[in-house]
């Protein structure tokens, strides 16, 4: 049996972990080529010795030299920065985990695709600054974009075997983030030590406080427009966001 050929990108966040955790559970069906991660290099280092990676990269180049202290005795290549993630993502794989936060995670995607692989999409913001240029490329080169955002997953597994244009709406749920329960009012002495405190998750500071604003839900409205290609009319968010969105604009959007 062949070992099926897997890279994850920013691999010491929630999403990285668990594919990971995934990975280990069946270690003699998968090779994995590259690892990389923001600034933990712990993290980063520990992983890559247990899974036997080809290369693992930090973007902060100052912490090169901690990461090859690190990877001392052990054949996994360490590197460092933008070029050093490019060259990683240019690596041929079947299937890559993409988790990288912010526009930061479209290069690497895209080079990924340019490769023929899976690109498993956990990074909203590839699709919402590059949605075109990034399905494209991978039409040109036979490869395939799936959506891991919980959302996104969610309506495309929905939409296996369906007839796409027959969908009428679809609905992106929300939970509010900290300040879902608040009075408007109250929203204009709220602090970031508050915003930055999901009742649910533990998703990093800048996710959490796009949560708390819903900005993260504008940007998962427009990912949705990008990859399925719905007209934004059929696109709603949950009660909890029009609630919102609704009070503190004066937007007449349908609930």
């Amino acid at each position: 049996m062949s070992l099926r050929r897997v890279s994850v990108f920013g691999a010491t966040g929630s999403i990285g972990q668990s594919t990971l955790d995934l990975i280990g559970r069946a270690p003699d069906h998968y090779n994995v080529v590259a690892l990389t991660a923001g600034r933990n290099v712990a993290q980063l280092a520990e992983d890559a010795r247990r899974f036997k990676a080809e290369v693992a990269v930090i973007s902060d180049e100052s912490l090169l030299p901690e990461l090859r202290l690190a990877l001392e005795g052990c054949s996994t290549e360490a590197a460092a920065g933008v070029l050093a993630l490019n060259e990683a993502a240019s690596r041929p794989v079947d299937w890559v985990m993409s988790a990288i936060v912010g526009a930061a995670g479209l290069e690497p995607g895209l080079k990924a695709l340019e490769q023929g692989a899976t690109l498993a999409l956990a990074n909203k913001e590839s699709l919402v600054t590059a949605g075109k240029l990034l399905l494209k490329t991978a039409a040109e080169n036979g490869a395939r974009v799936l959506p891991v955002d919980s959302e996104h997953s969610a309506v495309f597994q929905a939409l296996v075997g369906e007839d796409i244009s027959a969908v009428e709406r679809v609905i992106i749920t929300a939970s509010g983030g900290a300040f879902r329960d608040w009075p408007v009012e109250r929203l204009k002495q709220a602090t970031v030590a508050q915003a930055s405190s999901h009742p649910n998750w533990d998703m990093g500071q800048r996710i959490t406080i796009d949560s708390a604003s819903m900005f993260n839900k504008a940007l998962e409205v427009i990912e949705t427009h990008e990859y399925f290609g719905f007209f934004l009319t059929k696109l709603k968010c949950s009660y909890t966001l029009n609630r919102w969105y609704m009070r503190s604009s004066g937007s007449k959007m349908a609930a």
